[in-house]
């Protein structure tokens, strides 16, 4: 619900903005940087650690950050481009491709379901052992899913100028912190492990860092707003 909520967003916006969507997606980033860096990979070595010493746990946490770079990058690679090159400028960049801030939007919403799988699972797994700590889990979680619903629904907003499927589309993508919560009760309670948990986490961490740094902050920049999309992601 809380990406749904960051996907409202759409409705206050009636026209193309770019100096916004150039701050926006700035801040999208930053958000992804900063959870990445801040939160999935301390969360990956603390789990990780619980197995094997420090030192073979900052490898497996390594290895399985670009493993999930390696496995987004992949994506990317069989994600059709654009058949021409676009110049993207102040003067020609509302002609710009639609399917190329579709894709962003789409690639946003891929990364943050497959983000949302594993932290709706970490909720449950904590609630399951104590009720209290999964509260603070989740109240953490729907805060941050906000902007998240903010950075698929601007993207797919601007491509289709169609509200209602940028506001579900953030909706949907939201959509996995529930089901991680379902399967981890209905499948992976009894086989789910530290190292497993650990490993995810990072490897999401890679995903999340890679859709920053070649989807959202390349398309902020092509705006011509650099100082702009800079600030958004500071703020973010």
């Amino acid at each position: 619900l809380s990406t749904g909520i960051g996907g409202l967003i759409v409705y206050f916006s009636n026209k193309v903005n770019l100096k916004f969507l150039s701050m926006s997606l700035g801040f999208s980033a930053g958000v992804m940087i900063y959870v990445s860096f801040m939160e999935l990979i301390p969360e990956a070595l603390t789990y990780i650690q619980s197995s094997y010493n420090e030192k073979l746990s900052y490898i497996y946490m390594v290895l399985a950050f670009f493993a999930g770079i390696f496995f987004i990058a992949i994506i990317d690679r069989f994600v059709p481009e654009a058949d021409n090159p676009h110049e993207y400028t102040k003067i020609n960049v509302e002609h710009s491709t639609i399917n190329h801030y579709k894709r962003v939007g789409l690639f946003t919403a891929l990364a943050i379901a497959i983000h949302n799988f594993p932290e709706g699972l970490a909720t449950f797994i904590s609630s399951y052992n104590d009720i209290t700590i999964g509260i603070s889990i989740a109240i953490a979680v729907a805060i941050h899913n906000i902007p998240e619903g903010m950075s698929v629904a601007i993207p797919i907003f601007y491509a289709t100028k169609n509200k209602r499927k940028a506001f579900l589309t953030s909706l949907y993508s939201g959509m996995a912190e529930p089901i991680g919560a379902l399967i981890g009760f209905l499948i992976l309670l009894p086989f789910i492990n530290p190292v497993l948990m650990g490993l995810v986490f990072a490897f999401v961490a890679g995903i999340m860092i890679y859709i920053s740094i070649d989807e959202l902050l390349p398309s902020a920049e092509k705006f011509g707003y650099h100082h702009l999309s800079i600030y958004g992601l500071i703020l973010g």
